[in-house]
């Protein structure tokens, strides 16, 4: 029961309009799959889209983007829905942001913003919040205004600010201050990662990572491969932070597979300097599973942006092997087209189920091209020979296993990073 004076306070729910530009560049591609593209992004940070617009120019104009009749316009439209923020599909220079918005008389962000929005809301824990304000307050610096903008409510007073410093000066320093405080946090962050990693590298378990354009399938088909319970669902960006899990092969080896964050076409640059901690996973790599949803129209875009992150983390000399997801949505003569032009690709039905039997067992075969058989010998009496043959076990393939009273001889396809482990037991290499 709520008390007497209790207020619900609820937040409106932002009513948009999507204004995108097509370039002379840009002129053979649909506009209306950039603009879906923006629908979700800003539907993913909790607007309602009322109003979607275009306008085709040569170039962006240097003053309002749009053009000054484009966005004369575009104000009676947004007068007459009750719109409360215009997003725009481009990156915005600070002075485009602020004529358009003296024009059409509402806020007005653009992709860059609207995407750090959602990562903001997203991120968990920790390390992902500390990502995220980095790059908010990155690209928020050279946007700020002096008046316009409020940072923690600190305005002047003894001690504040020096000799003849402006209002916006101060806050250009606290900010910059604080930008330096978050990559000294993250530098933690990352060092605290890189020492987990290397030592998961240190036991050879081989890594598999997950990456792929947003709303792939890439935590659908980690859960199917994990058995995990990561949070899935056909929305952007639903996984921020990277998720781990330990997975055995039907040969008993076994591997990590990490899922990671969705890439984005035109993701901005703020977003991937801040997560190249998180994206390390991906780096360091054994093996790249680049899932592709073969159901979008513009799946050959998507799969290019995510190729051009990669090589921008540099990853682009991780082994990739293409995983096109979402398969059930095809009919089978869309399939086969797919399969003749990927023929080294899989096809699967993450959600379904369909293909998984197939990709661990390509899983396991690629993972198994470095290595040699070796004929090894133990004597079960000694405890340093048992724990080889439970690593034996953990990470290679056991062809025969026979033993002799305290004698054990095993037959294997160990990996080569890990002949030298089992060197003093090996009778035959």
């Amino acid at each position: 029961m709520k008390s007497r004076g209790a207020v619900s306070i609820e937040t409106p729910v932002e009513r948009a309009a999507l204004v995108g530009l097509i370039t002379r560049a840009e002129r053979s591609a649909d506009p209306d799959v950039n603009l879906d593209e923006l629908e979700g992004l800003a539907t993913a940070a909790g607007a309602t889209v009322v109003l979607r617009a275009s306008q085709e120019r040569p170039s962006p104009d240097p003053s309002t983007f749009i053009g000054r009749g484009k966005a004369l316009s575009l104000k009676p439209a947004c007068d007459e829905l009750q719109v409360t923020l215009v997003i725009v599909d481009n990156a915005l220079t600070p002075a485009q942001a602020r004529n358009l918005e003296g024009i059409v008389g509402r806020r007005v962000i653009d992709r860059t913003e609207l995407v750090l929005d959602i990562f903001a809301k997203r991120a968990r824990t920790r390390e992902g919040k500390l990502q995220v304000e980095l790059a908010q307050l990155q690209y928020a610096l050279p946007r700020l205004k002096g008046v316009g903008i409020e940072l923690s409510g600190q305005g002047g007073g003894i001690g504040t600010r020096g000799p003849g410093e402006t209002k916006l000066e101060t806050d250009r320093r606290r900010v910059r201050s604080r930008i330096a405080a978050l990559k000294r946090d993250i530098d933690e962050v990352r060092n605290r990662r890189e020492h987990l990693g290397a030592r998961r590298r240190r036991s050879d378990i081989p890594t598999v990572a997950l990456v792929g354009y947003t709303n792939a399938g890439k935590s659908t088909l980690f859960n199917a491969l994990t058995g995990a319970q990561a949070v899935a669902s056909d929305a952007l960006f639903v996984t921020l932070d990277p998720l781990v899990r330990r997975v055995k092969l039907p040969d008993a080896r076994q591997i990590m597979i990490a899922d990671t964050v969705g890439f984005l076409d035109r993701l901005p640059h703020e977003l991937v300097a801040a997560f190249h901690a998180t994206l390390e996973e991906v780096v360091h790599a054994d093996l790249l599973l680049h899932v592709v949803d073969a159901s979008a129209s513009d799946r050959d875009r998507r799969a290019n942006a995510v190729r051009a992150v990669l090589s921008e983390v540099g990853a682009d000399a991780v082994p990739v092997l293409d995983v096109f997801n979402k398969c059930d949505r095809l009919d089978r003569a869309d399939v086969d087209r797919l399969k003749a032009l990927h023929p080294a690709a899989l096809f699967i039905s993450a959600k379904h189920g369909d293909g998984r039997a197939d990709l661990v067992e390509i899983l396991a075969s690629r993972l198994a091209m470095d290595t040699e058989r070796l004929q090894l010998r133990f004597d079960r009496r000694r405890e340093p020979d048992r724990k080889l043959i439970a690593d034996l076990y953990r990470y290679a393939q056991v062809i025969s296993h026979v033993a002799s009273d305290d004698r054990i001889a095993i037959e294997a396809d160990v990996p080569r990073r890990l002949i030298e482990k089992f060197a003093r037991v090996s009778v035959l290499t």
